[in-house]
């Protein structure tokens, strides 16, 4: 069901379950906005997209700079009626002629055997299908990626647009 939840909480659950994925090959900061509004949808599902984009987060840094630490850096804030959380990285950024398919199911970057292309394609489900937000990414070859969640608050307009 959906419920309204704390958004800080939840990404700091996801950064601590997800510390054996990046604390090798990075340095997770957050800074995490206080006094967020609740956010109203699936808080498990929400999980799973941040913890996504960690996971890839951590993985591109390891292909940028082997055996060097990188740097993540995970942000909330309030945006008028919106939630933005931010998950940046200092990787090795995605090439611009796949940046606008990486959303696409089974579309992937990794090699062979490394990626299935549903992790992404699952997260824009997630965020824009069932929590009516939006999803974008920024990236530059060899200066990392920034990805965008953008969430409903308002907990009415959240369940018309999904």
């Amino acid at each position: 069901d959906r419920t309204e939840f704390n958004l800080n909480e939840s990404i700091e659950t996801t950064v601590t379950v997800s510390t054996s994925q990046w604390r090798h090959v990075a340095d997770l900061e957050t800074d995490l906005q206080d006094g967020m509004p609740p956010v109203s949808g699936y808080p498990g599902e929400l999980n799973q997209v941040f913890l996504n984009l960690i996971v890839n987060a951590a993985q591109a840094i390891e292909e940028a700079s082997p055996g060097e630490k990188g740097r993540i850096t995970v942000t909330s804030r309030r945006e008028g009626d919106s939630a933005v959380v931010t998950v940046r990285d200092t990787g090795c950024g995605i090439p611009p002629e796949n940046q606008g398919r990486i959303f696409d199911p089974f579309f992937t970057t990794k090699e062979v055997g490394k990626g299935t292309g549903q992790g992404l394609s699952l997260c824009y489900s997630i965020v824009t299908q069932k929590h009516g937000g939006q999803i974008a990414v920024s990236s530059e070859p060899g200066q990392g990626t920034v990805f965008t969640v953008r969430l409903p608050l308002n907990a009415k307009k959240a369940e018309q647009a999904a």
